[in-house]
């Protein structure tokens, strides 16, 4: 039973996603023009490299955002099910915390917190 299963979602996962690029490319508005060529579609042309490398330090940023923002994410179930869980899911959680504080602190030590 489990191995069809999978199989089944997966043929269906594959279906929806072949059928909605096909519908959306069947329905799409398409236009083709110069300006849509350029490396802005507001037709101005772009003053010095368009190339522009940014700074590791914006990614980095970015990136512990986002691992905080899922880790803190995670806490949202566990806080809806608070009563039926008991202390032992209550120290469990503390210890995530812990470990959580832990890489803020490190990130922070390393400055990779520092907006320059």
């Amino acid at each position: 039973m489990g191995s069809e299963a999978i199989i089944v979602f997966l043929i269906a996962g594959i279906v929806l996603v072949a059928g909605a690029n096909f519908l959306s490319n069947l329905i799409s508005h398409k236009s083709d023009s110069p300006a849509k060529r350029e490396p802005y579609e507001s037709g101005i042309k772009t003053i010095g490299p368009t190339w522009v490398q940014f700074k590791v330090g914006y990614y980095l940023f970015a990136i512990l955002f986002l691992i905080f923002d899922v880790e803190v994410a995670f806490l949202i179930p566990w806080a809806v099910v608070f009563k039926d869980i008991g202390a032992i899911a209550f120290i469990e959680v503390l210890i995530f915390l812990v470990i959580l504080g832990l890489g803020l602190i490190y990130a922070w030590k390393k400055g990779a917190l520092k907006w320059e």
